[in-house]
């Protein structure tokens, strides 16, 4: 059964904004209320938080689709929608957020870091917002918007200040357990580990983390064994510890071919270069292994390395060891240069920036991209007359209309609002622009005008009796 997963494809899928309601008041003695439609809730996000308790990505490899709550839509009584609950998934420490192709989206460091995946629609407005002095009583309101949905790829990079590194059985595993109170399964046949074990060391006054990587084997940067699955885990680390087995019973192997061998594996994985390297050769308990130990470490000196001679089982060495990879933990911590407080960035728009383009796309077809139309035809209800002329309006103010003029279009031509793959598709006729004016003063209702003085109803009054008397020649029955 699979205990550890760092790779896993994720289904996020946020929140739809709730629908805005188009409701006029009725209550008793208030006849002529006016329009009192409530908004829609904003839909949930999705959010990855890192929580140091979560180690792997088990949870998200059984169940990878997640959804966070609809909006609650609007209601009378100017009620708004309740907001649709956010989902939030705990990723491990070290978590890298992808694309469907590739890209990094966030990488995820310290307890705490969030990362919205997937962004909640938003609410519609209800008629009582639209209301205006213009539009008295709308008869439509704003649907609420789709939550964002996509694809995203989550990698584990483990978080440690070293990495041990070296062939299957070569020892890392004991080396973690008796430099650190972590306890991995230990055995003597090849890849007994087969998950990244972590471990904390304190050596005087510094205190660093250190993993145990699976084995690797000649080929593992091309997807042998276990090792391209794990390579990934040693980025983060300080400094890499190749541990190197002096007492192998393999006769075709050597602790320098071993390291060779290890180094090519990580070159050819790329981005390693930098690490510096240490050179830990292990079981000097056993007399053949304390004899190849003495005959190769001066030709590993004189390669630049720094070498210790150690026996995780008779517990030699380990304390020179633990101290020297503190040394270099903290010379690394101490060159990273002093992160800044947060700085805002803030790029105001270009002053030409219409907020929407309009692209000739073959003869009589135009395409409209922009935020705010795209965002306007989601929200509109196309079954109602009254809301395609409220964004006919919109359109015009935000200058859609000069702009198909000016880039050639003519009334009968094809135009699209959207993306290819999620448009809205119309004939364009250029009197469009009047939405409002064609369906008259749209939303208003003379009764829902302020009350007349008293002068003003007897003239009124006077002035209707006047016509009656002059249609009637001056004869009324009473």
């Amino acid at each position: 059964m699979t205990t550890f997963v760092d790779r896993v494809e994720l289904h996020v899928a946020a929140g739809n904004g709730g629908h805005g309601v188009a409701s006029v008041m009725r209550e008793k003695f208030k006849p002529l209320g006016g329009p009192d439609g409530g908004n829609g809730g904003r839909g949930g996000d999705v959010i990855l938080v890192v929580d140091q308790a979560v180690t792997t990505l088990l949870e998200y490899h059984h169940h990878p689709h997640r959804k966070a709550t609809n909006g609650a839509p609007g209601a009378g009584d100017n009620r708004s929608g309740k907001n649709g609950q956010d989902l939030v998934l705990p990723v491990p420490d070290g978590t890298v957020v992808l694309d469907g192709n590739g890209e990094v989206l966030a990488d995820l460091v310290g307890q705490g870091t969030t990362f919205i995946a997937g962004q909640g629609g938003r609410g519609g407005l209800g008629n009582a917002a639209l209301a205006s002095a213009r539009r008295k009583a709308p008869g439509f309101a704003l649907l609420g918007e789709p939550g964002e949905a996509r694809d995203i790829v989550l990698e584990l990079k483990t978080v440690a200040d070293v990495a041990l590194v070296g062939y299957p059985s070569a020892g890392k595993s004991s080396l973690i357990s008796v430099l650190s109170a972590a306890k991995p399964k230990i055995a003597d046949y090849p890849f007994t580990t087969l998950v990244p074990n972590l471990g904390v060391v304190t050596a005087g006054s510094t205190v660093y983390t250190i993993a145990d990587v699976p084995g690797l084997i000649p080929g593992a940067s091309q997807g042998k064994g276990l090792g391209l699955e794990f390579l990934r885990h040693v980025e983060r680390c300080e400094v890499l510890v190749h541990v190197l087995d002096t007492a192998t019973l393999e006769s075709d192997r050597d602790p320098v071919s071993d390291l060779d061998t290890i180094e090519e594996e990580l070159a050819q994985y790329g981005g390693l270069d930098n690490r510096p390297r240490v050179v830990v050769l292990n079981k000097i308990d056993v007399p053949d292994g304390k004899d190849l130990a003495d005959m190769i470490r001066p030709d590993l000196e004189e390669r630049g390395y720094r070498v210790f001679e150690v026996s995780a089982v008779a517990h030699m060495g380990l304390k020179e060891l633990s101290y020297a990879l503190a040394d270099i933990v903290a010379k690394a911590r101490a060159a990273k240069p002093v992160q800044e407080a947060t700085r805002i960035v803030i790029r105001p728009k270009a002053v030409d920036d219409a907020g929407f383009t309009v692209t000739a796309e073959g003869e009589n077809f135009f395409r409209v991209r922009g935020e705010k139309p795209e965002r306007w035809i989601r929200q509109t209800d196309f079954n109602n007359d009254e809301a395609v002329g409220y964004l006919a309006d919109r359109l015009n103010r935000l200058g859609v209309e000069d702009a198909l003029r000016k880039a050639g279009a003519h009334a009968g031509d094809g135009i699209a609002i959207g993306a290819e793959d999620n448009a809205v598709v119309f004939d364009w006729e250029p009197m469009m622009a009047a939405g409002a004016e064609m369906l008259g003063r749209r939303g208003e209702d003379h009764r829902l005008e302020a009350p007349r003085p008293a002068t003003q109803r007897r003239r009124d009054r006077d002035a209707a009796r006047d016509e009656a008397d002059e249609e009637y020649d001056g004869f009324r029955p009473f």
